[in-house]
């Protein structure tokens, strides 16, 4: 399920958490209290491949009782904990530095005659 939602503050009810769902499941992501099916749910927006405003978001709903913990965090732990891996590259290392090498001194032609 995909849904973007615009504003993501603390006025607007969210909060940026750490959620286990009973020890099985755990997102990272923006929370809030919603009313579904008249009861009370956690609307849990997780970022898609780390970046919501490319991919939107995914969203999740629990009630309160399949709540195992939660732990409260910052934007930017959230959007670094849903990054997809990337593999490590060879491509992505520093290109090598190529040092001038300068040659002191007189022509030594004469060694090789």
């Amino acid at each position: 399920m995909t849904e973007e939602v615009q504003g993501t503050t603390e006025a607007d009810g969210w909060e940026w958490m750490l959620v286990e769902i009973m020890g099985h499941r755990t997102h990272w992501g923006r929370v809030r209290e919603e009313e579904r099916f008249g009861s009370k749910m956690m609307r849990v927006d997780v970022p898609l491949k780390g970046d919501p405003a490319a991919h939107g978001w995914g969203t999740f709903y629990y009630s309160g009782a399949a709540i195992f913990s939660y732990t409260l965090t910052d934007e930017a732990t959230v959007l670094a904990k849903n990054k997809p891996y990337e593999p490590p590259s060879r491509y992505r290392l520093p290109a090598p530095e190529v040092e001038d090498v300068v040659v002191s001194g007189e022509d030594d032609e004469s060694d090789y005659e």
